[in-house]
């Protein structure tokens, strides 16, 4: 089964959107390291995605080593997202994030990156939610005050949802 290790801001991006109970019934697992869990997610939002299914991974010590010497070399990206980093690398997993920092370092690793859109794709490709709730969710996180989303990247999604 395909693993999927996201960082806070793509689960914070489907949450806005109302999106986590369709994302999580995708054909993909998804999974976080357990330092960023409990840093970020822990409480009722946290609980909630447990009791979806997420995965809560505790990383061997060379991935802890590798991402204590990512944070070291990159002091712009958290501690939280080189545990992220260093979980999808060391397990040959996927990697979603919104921050570009972290995706370039995914990319000059050659390790699998997606976004928030990406996941939006899937669940319009597998049809695990209606087009009309593609367009109210992505609307709603997008419209939120701190959403990085591209919004050419929105803009064609809502036309192509909205049609």
């Amino acid at each position: 089964m395909t693993v999927l290790v996201s960082d806070t801001s793509v689960i914070i991006d489907l949450e806005r959107g109302d999106l986590l109970e369709s994302v999580f019934s995708l054909t993909v697992d998804f999974a976080v390291p357990d330092l960023l869990f409990h840093r970020e997610l822990a409480g009722p939002l946290g609980d909630r995605l447990v009791a979806l299914g997420l995965r809560v991974e505790e990383l061997s010590s060379a991935e802890v080593q590798g991402a204590t010497a990512l944070r070291r070399a990159d002091a712009t990206l958290s501690l939280p997202d080189t545990f992220a980093f260093a979980l999808a690398q060391g397990r040959r997993w996927t990697l979603l994030t919104g921050d570009a920092g972290l995706r370039r370092t995914a990319e000059a690793h050659a390790v699998e990156v997606h976004g928030t859109l990406w996941v939006l794709d899937q669940l319009e490709g597998e049809g695990a939610c209606s087009l009309a709730d593609l367009a109210a969710g992505l609307a709603k996180a997008s419209g939120h005050p701190r959403c990085r989303l591209p919004k050419a990247e929105v803009t064609a999604r809502l036309n192509r949802y909205r049609r």
